[in-house]
């Protein structure tokens, strides 16, 4: 009979609270690092995306010299953890960053040969007994063993106590069912916590959801009530205390108020699993995004989403309308000439890319045309205490878009177009966002798009057309071929295109 290993609480293998204090070695002396090809110069690391460096500051509390140090370093030092992983081979164990400012790569290996190595190229070496195939084959077996313990949710390889961590709300029973499937003890710790994972979904104005079994609407723009988070949708789609699922029929939250008819406006307050977004899909798969709530000029092109029919414009006509439905009189909506279709309720209305309003009803449809008319995103917004959801854009100026990573110049006249990087467009190969921004000089209107190739012809998925003295575009898209427009709309004189693509 073949000699198991048992796993017990405190003896091999200790249960610990969730917080885990890690001691970091102090830094070795600093010196020089070798320029070789696989140490980038200062000049070739891409500057971050716009927000990064002040995301990084906020989030782990480093003051902008800190964060912009923290990136410099890790950009220089990954590319020596990739070739370190290529020269040690299976004796490769791991690294990751130690310091505050990501100013050491530590590399674990199971070989007391690999030091030297380690330190030439300006790592710290930690000689440790079991490889990363060791521990990624003794997680295969946890794993195993805990397919079916509901207590034990998340389970991983911690590369820097070279074992596999298993966070468990049960420990005792967690360690006896690795103790029955023979998990090597010294190779496992068992941590008791009550972290539960769980999907999480972002709230996209016009996509689907549904109310009980047979109504499904579209979702407005996302809002938020102190810090409870939503959206608005039209009224008529559910009473208040009624639940309602997302497009993917997972729970979703409660309709907290709704009036139909006289207004036909309503809020839902969503669970913790979905998160408010400021964007609305565009109908090619993209979204645009929505930075305020201004409302358009009669005679305005105003464009809607909704989940049945998808993505259609038109014009605004008239305000403060009043429509008789077989329920009841609704007043002060807005008639425009854009199409809907049953089951696009509640979607919303943008123009360029302010919020205007949410789908109330309508006469034909998308495919004879046809009038609709929305409820205006002010009045839902006043009379239930609603905050809408934007994009956060710091006022630029010019030459401001210098901190992306590519920055374009040249010169327009009035009413022309060019295209970067040419007319055919560049090709990309994983999905990402392409950001790109546009500071404008007084006395000029430049528009900026992104449009993308369908197989027959180009198609914009991104527009920025603000009366403001900038343009910015945030998409988040598909591999394929892709070309930036820029269109002088008044005035002469150059123009300054800063870009990312993934």
């Amino acid at each position: 009979m073949s000699r198991r290993h048992v796993i017990a609480p405190g003896c091999v293998l200790a249960i610990t609270a969730l917080t885990l204090t890690l001691a970091v070695a102090p830094a070795a002396a600093t010196r020089p690092a070798a320029q070789t090809s696989e140490t980038p110069a200062a000049g070739s690391v891409r500057k971050p995306p716009p927000g990064m460096v002040q995301a990084l500051q906020r989030d782990l509390r480093l003051n902008r010299v800190q964060a912009e140090t923290r990136l410099l370093n890790e950009a220089r030092l990954t590319p020596i953890e990739a070739s370190l992983r290529r020269r040690i081979g299976d004796r490769f164990a791991g690294a990751w960053f130690a310091g505050n400012l990501a100013q050491v790569l530590v590399v674990a290996t199971t070989d007391p040969a690999d030091p030297s190595l380690i330190t030439a190229l300006d790592a710290r070496p930690l000689v440790v007994g079991r490889s990363l195939l060791d521990l990624e084959a003794v997680k295969a077996k946890v794993d195993a063993a805990l397919a079916h313990d509901r207590a034990a949710r998340v389970r991983y390889i911690d590369v820097r106590t070279n074992k596999v961590v298993i966070l468990s709300a049960k420990a005792t029973e967690t360690i006896a069912i690795l103790n029955a499937a023979d998990v090597d003890p010294a190779a496992v710790q068992v941590v008791t916590s009550d972290e539960q994972p769980r999907p999480l979904y972002d709230l996209i104005a016009g996509d689907r959801y549904y109310v009980g079994a047979t109504t499904r609407c579209s979702v407005g723009f996302s809002v938020t009530k102190g810090a409870q988070n939503g959206f608005v949708s039209a009224g008529h789609c559910g009473k208040p205390g009624s639940a309602t699922v997302g497009f993917n029929r997972r729970p979703q939250g409660i309709v907290k108020d709704s009036a139909f008819p006289g207004d036909d406006f309503s809020w839902v307050a969503v669970n913790n699993d979905w998160t408010p977004q400021p964007l609305v899909g565009n109908g090619t798969g993209g979204t645009m995004s929505v930075s305020g709530r201004r409302s358009a000029v009669e005679g305005s092109s105003v464009c809607r989403f909704g989940s049945i029919s998808g993505w259609h414009c038109g014009t605004i006509q008239q305000r403060d309308t009043s429509v008789t439905y077989p329920q009841g009189v609704v007043d002060h909506l807005t008639r425009t000439t854009v199409c809907a279709e049953p089951g696009d309720s509640g979607g919303p209305f943008i123009s360029i890319e302010q919020a205007q309003g949410i789908t109330s009803g309508g006469s034909g449809n998308c495919t004879s045309g046809g009038f609709t008319y929305f409820q205006p995103i002010s009045e839902i917004l006043t009379a239930y205490g609603l905050t809408l959801t934007t994009v956060k854009i710091a006022a630029l100026g010019p030459g401001s878009c210098t901190s992306y990573p590519r920055l374009s110049t040249g010169t327009l006249n009035s009413r022309q177009s060019v295209y970067w990087p040419h007319d055919h467009g560049f090709v990309t190969t994983a999905t990402g966002t392409y950001s790109a921004c546009l500071p404008n000089n007084p006395g000029r209107d430049y528009d900026l798009y992104l449009e993308k190739w369908n197989g027959k012809a180009w198609s914009t998925v991104a527009a920025s057309e603000s009366p403001s003295s900038y343009e910015q575009i945030d998409y988040f898209g598909t591999p394929g071929r892709y070309r930036y427009r820029v269109y002088a709309e008044s005035g002469s004189g150059p123009y300054a295109l800063g870009h990312d693509e993934p």
